[in-house]
């Protein structure tokens, strides 16, 4: 990725921490190793689940997270974060408008992506924050429940390969609920990690699609 100041890969992350700290830097934050930061690329809009995050601005700002936010839409939703930005500058950065470069440092730099979508069909940031190391929170609809499953849900099943956090109901508490999971884990570093592999290993390609198809077809013709 041309975009991104330091590459990293499956066999060695430490080249995401650097994209880290020039990503809290680029968008004026200081930047601190063991604080999480939280991004967000979207259209400003209620479909995306801004909606919901209105409500729990006040419970965001107390979080120990600095939030960075790239997109555009809605007025009452580009004012809402310009005022927070405003209010907190130390724990909020929003950049409105269209930045590919900054989306690409967005996803390389963030330790968490946020994408608590109304509905979904398909999505691509998911996918895009999966490959990159960054762990989805996303609410469990369409596209999103495909490709993100839950770490808490998977682990209380004995299973091993959870990318993500994610909730069902569309509301503000139980968005904040799953954030707030995905903010304790990230603080057991060998968990936050195995959590890490688990999403860039993930295959969305058609490729896999098509060996799957395949599959079905040879099972249809026994």
């Amino acid at each position: 990725d041309r975009h991104i100041p330091a590459h990293y890969s499956i066999d060695d992350l430490s080249g995401k921490e650097e994209n880290k700290k020039r990503l809290v830097e680029s968008m004026n934050l200081k930047y601190h190793k063991d604080t999480p930061v939280v991004g967000i690329i979207s259209r400003m809009v209620s479909q995306k689940g801004f909606d919901i995050i209105e409500p729990i601005l006040g419970e965001l700002v107390d979080m120990n997270a600095q939030f960075v936010i790239l997109g555009s839409g809605e007025y009452q939703y580009e004012q809402m974060f310009n005022n927070i930005a405003r209010i907190f500058p130390h724990k909020f950065s929003v950049y409105l408008g269209y930045n590919n470069e900054l989306a690409h440092l967005i996803e390389a730099g963030a330790d968490i992506f946020l994408m608590p979508s109304h509905y979904e069909p398909c999505g691509l940031n998911q996918m895009y924050s999966l490959i990159y190391g960054t762990v989805p929170v996303v609410r469990k609809t369409g596209g999103l429940a495909d490709t993100v499953f839950d770490w808490d849900e998977i682990k209380s099943i004995g299973e091993g390969f959870g990318n993500g956090f994610s909730f069902e109901d569309y509301a503000g508490w139980a968005l904040l609920d799953a954030l707030k999971r995905a903010l304790t884990n990230y603080h057991d570093k060998d968990t936050w990690h195995q959590i890490m592999l688990n999403g860039i290993g993930m295959d969305f390609s058609w490729h896999k699609s098509a060996e799957r198809y395949i599959e079905l077809y040879e099972k249809m013709k026994k």
